[in-house]
């Protein structure tokens, strides 16, 4: 498989060149592949995938575009998997009590939300996340606009004693599973 992305420029570092490739033929061969009963890459997968970065490698902008890209094409297809095998009521069942279980969270007084980093630690500020969080709940209350590409994109700021980035990201992977699900 042929990819082409641009290199990172000047003194930049870039995504392993080859890490890359070599995940790309791998997802483009499992989605290839029937593998309904046990998916060898899932959305899910896609979404937590990390590379080197290295001098010379890809550009770090234009290879997160086509894995976002990817991730969305899996979610699709494991959306009409999930329709055909549970049939369209169980499957919005399923999601609607996944999205009533991020609300619950989402909704706790701002700064007590998750589960807070050693006061030592390096964690994600407070203020940063509960504002993604406000947005969030709006989306699910109120059905504001957000796109899963600024709950896979959001950056925090870092803050002595911030929230747990691991419990962060797991509700944040939780929430754009259900975004695309529901698309």
């Amino acid at each position: 498989m042929s990819t082409i992305f641009p290199t990172a420029e000047g003194r930049l570092r870039g995504y392993h060149r080859e890490q890359v490739d070599t995940f790309l033929a791998s997802a483009r061969a499992a989605y290839d592949v029937d593998d309904s009963d046990s998916p060898t890459m899932t959305s899910g997968d896609i979404r937590r995938t990390s590379f080197d970065l290295a001098r010379g490698g890809y550009a770090t902008h234009a290879v997160d575009a086509a894995l976002e890209r990817l991730e969305d094409a899996f979610a699709l297809r494991e959306r009409e998997r999930a329709l055909a095998q549970q049939g369209k009521g169980e499957w919005l069942t399923a999601a609607r009590e996944t999205a009533q279980v991020l609300l619950n969270r989402l909704n706790r007084d701002p700064g007590h939300r998750f589960s807070r980093a050693n006061i030592l630690a390096q964690g994600y500020n407070v203020d940063d996340v509960d504002a993604l969080a406000d947005r969030l709940k709006d989306y699910f209350e109120k059905g504001t606009p957000i796109s899963a590409d600024a709950v896979r994109t959001a950056v925090f700021r870092a803050q002595r004693g911030g929230y747990a980035e691991s419990q962060v990201d797991l509700v944040l992977d939780a929430v754009t599973e259900v975004m695309l699900a529901v698309r």
